[in-house]
């Protein structure tokens, strides 16, 4: 019967990682079953209050990354704050919209509609949607390292 777990909680981290191209798949919850699967049907023991404080801690990080790093590449690029959170409402909706392009195609286009709203020149426009690329880019960056720490982390935990 553990091996069977063991196979499962593999196969919820593996698809933890196809949650950053696929947005549809929930790839911080699949961490989280992994987790839960091992807790309960394995051993509990081995996985502390900071261990889990930590993963709480981590997700909240990881649901911000997206976000978070597109907002920052936006101004970066010149984006005003209106282009930032367009980013950040694009980066949402293109979760939903044509998988897996939409999540860098939605915002990009958001921001570029934006910034030209709000009378900027068609270049300051398209840097600021490069900004959101960019941000994409950098927040799924982000996501693989994290989840490999709490990968690495849940590993740690279960084999010392």
């Amino acid at each position: 019967m553990d091996i069977i777990i063991w196979i499962l909680v593999i196969a919820a981290f593996l698809l933890s990682f196809v949650g950053i191209i696929f947005p549809l798949v929930p790839g911080t919850i699949m961490l989280w079953v992994g987790f839960l699967l091992y807790a309960f049907f394995i051993g509990t023991e081995a996985l502390s209050t900071f261990f889990w404080i930590s993963m709480v801690i981590l997700t909240i990080v990881l649901f911000a990354s997206d976000i978070v790093a597109n907002s920052y590449f936006v101004k970066k690029y010149g984006g005003t704050k209106w282009g930032e959170r367009a980013a950040a409402i694009g980066v949402i909706v293109g979760s939903f919209v044509i998988p897996p392009f939409g999540i860098l195609i939605v915002p990009f286009i958001t921001v570029f509609v934006v910034e030209l709203i709000q009378k900027r020149t068609t270049t300051e426009a398209w840097k600021a949607s490069l900004g959101s690329l960019m941000g994409f880019l950098g927040g799924s960056f982000a996501k693989v390292i994290i989840q490999l720490i709490m990968i690495i982390w849940f590993i740690i935990a279960v084999v010392w």
